[in-house]
């Protein structure tokens, strides 16, 4: 299935294209619109590929689970089933089947919360073209197999499964456009782009039609159906805005959790899952009320940023997409831990690509970002030679990014010199702990790298401002160490281990403290970090000295240049001791 995938991108690319530029001249003639709005289409084409990269580490859910299905408990004898199946109308039976099973997961997706969870992601984008087909959801094989149960019943095989499944799939890539106008009786038969506009839009007579995917005669039968008349409003009845693709998949379970956790009814918390989309139980909806929806409040969402920053959003973005080609053609030949990695990887850089068109990052926090993902990936999967790489140049791009904001500042210099001195430690402590037998200067310079951090958080706060949050960090880092002793912690390894115990206990309860008395999210979150350079850490001593751990490298170094980049993104100076340093 990968290397289908592969093989029918340029295709999909090279219609993309002409719809573009046949899009762009009607608009130049004043016949029409262009569609397009490039990072939109960024996003939506991210959000495919991520759908598609997701989707390999998912076989059992469908595929897995029907063929189970298919071989113990069908309905047709086997012999029978194969013969049937196999010929040409079988195949177009099988198809009609898929489409009609099809149909009502299309429409309970719409019509329960936990479905429409998964579903909204292809509906959140306020623009209509072939981009928008490829917006897919990551998280719809969850449940979706449940609904394909049926063919498995009937005998179908699982091949011819797959086949007609693909093959409903891409037959749904072309309605995705507004250059198409109505087919006459095409449509009246057929999901049609005429018909699918009327799908994508949240007017209030277009609300929830039109749910065919290769035929439009279910919505026909089942009163469902619509026929486009006034101009169609698209995306979703509560705006995504953003273009993170990993919060756009997870935006509607994450409010539904919400509403379930507040809700007082146990009855209650159950039913927001299944309940409709939008439905709320009435105590939630008075103490957390929301607008209603109004189509004549509707805005595009397109944040400003530069023509520079588009250009460097879609060179990063075409790079991916060369990581997921090779992704999908070797899936079927790589072992499922692998896959894992490269997938958490290429989800990083799809985040930050985001980021960055959204003006959340600059480009030099996105190679950063990119530059710790592939440090991260290539240590986890021992290549050694690319590990080299990556590993120092993610904290040469923190240096480097922190020597911007330095030099852009008017005022903490002191600030800024402690954190890259920080910085250079750590970098330092890379380097040597990747040298065979240089345990032990890498550990003193991750301690001077803690020491700094700690000097870096006092500044404008004071020393160790919560006695709290220094005894939980003083408590975790003396069970560790206890641990580490009672596991056979070597003896000439106890004292340089304990003093680095200390140093990052102290570190973390700095780090809270300032958040405790600045009480703003930017100090939250390197308080955030703090706490999580202090799980990697701990991560790296039970594996080395307790017991190894599975993918200990990948948790170690995720964990670790997390924190760094929380610290490097967020920490500031005060800004009444920044003044102050800046008058002297």
């Amino acid at each position: 299935m990968g290397k289908i995938i592969v093989l029918a991108t340029p295709v999909f690319f090279l219609l993309i294209a002409i719809e573009f530029a046949w899009g762009w001249l009607r608009a130049r003639r004043g016949t029409g619109r262009n569609s397009y709005q490039l990072d939109d289409a960024i996003n939506s084409i991210s959000l495919g590929a991520l759908s598609q990269i997701s989707a390999v580490l998912m076989p059992l859910l469908i595929i897995g689970i029907y063929s189970a299905v298919q071989s113990s408990i069908s309905l047709v004898p086997a012999t029978r089933a194969e013969a049937f199946w196999n010929s040409w109308y079988g195949w177009l039976l099988a198809l009609v089947f898929y489409d009609f099973c099809y149909y009502w997961l299309h429409r309970l997706g719409h019509e329960s919360a936990v479905l429409w969870a998964a579903h909204v992601v292809h509906h959140q984008s306020q623009r209509y073209n072939l981009s928008t087909a490829l917006r897919q959801t990551s998280s719809g094989p969850l449940l979706a197999w449940i609904f394909y149960l049926p063919l498995a019943l009937a005998g179908v095989p699982p091949l011819l499964f797959g086949i007609v499944a693909l093959v409903d799939l891409l037959y749904q890539f072309w309605v995705h456009t507004e250059q198409i106008g109505k087919l006459g009786w095409f449509d009246r038969w057929f999901c049609s782009p005429s018909n699918h506009r009327v799908h994508h839009a949240v007017n209030d007579e277009y609300l929830d039609k039109n749910y065919g995917g290769v035929l439009i005669l279910w919505d026909r039968v089942f009163g469902s159906f619509k026929e486009e008349e006034a101009p169609c409003v698209y995306g979703t009845r509560s705006p995504l805005g953003s273009w993170d693709p990993l919060w756009a998949n997870a935006e509607v379970y994450w409010s539904l959790a919400k509403d379930s956790w507040h809700a007082q009814s146990w009855a209650d918390k159950l039913r927001v899952w299944f309940k409709p989309p939008g439905w709320r139980p009435a105590d939630v909806a008075a103490r957390f009320p929301q607008p209603a929806f109004d189509i004549r409040q509707v805005q595009t969402f397109a944040p400003r940023v530069s023509r520079a920053v588009l250009w460097f959003g879609s060179l990063q973005f075409v790079a991916l997409l060369q990581g997921v080609s090779a992704f999908l053609w070797f899936s079927e030949e790589l072992p499922l831990a692998q896959l894992a990695v490269w997938l958490a990887a290429l989800a990083a850089g799809f985040w930050a690509v985001g980021a960055v068109l959204q003006g959340r990052l600059t480009w030099l926090e996105v190679l950063l970002v990119e530059a710790a993902a592939l440090a991260s990936a290539t240590g986890a999967l021992d290549l050694p030679a690319w590990h080299q790489v990556f590993k120092p140049l993610a904290m040469l791009l923190a240096i480097i990014l922190v020597a911007g904001y330095a030099h852009k500042s008017r005022a903490g210099g002191r600030f800024y010199t402690l954190l890259m001195l920080a910085l250079a430690a750590s970098l330092a402590g890379d380097v040597l702990l990747m040298l065979d037998g240089y345990f032990i200067p890498g550990l003193l310079a991750f301690l001077l790298a803690h020491l700094a951090y700690i000097a870096l958080f006092k500044q404008g706060v004071g020393w160790l401002p919560s006695r709290r949050a220094l005894a939980a960090t003083l408590g975790i880092g003396g069970v560790l160490y206890a641990g580490l002793g009672a596991s056979g912690l070597p003896a000439d390894l106890r004292g340089p281990v304990a003093v680095y115990v200390v140093a990052i206990a102290l570190m973390a309860a700095q780090a809270l403290g300032r958040a405790t008395v600045l009480r703003e999210p930017a100090a939250n979150r390197v308080a955030i970090g703090a706490c999580v350079f202090m799980l990697s850490d701990a991560l790296l001593a039970f594996d080395r000295f307790v017991q190894p751990l599975p993918m200990a490298a990948l948790w170690v170094l995720a964990t670790y240049y997390l924190a760094q980049i929380l610290i490097v993104r967020y920490a500031r100076p005060v800004a009444g001791d920044a003044l102050r340093q800046e008058q002297v």
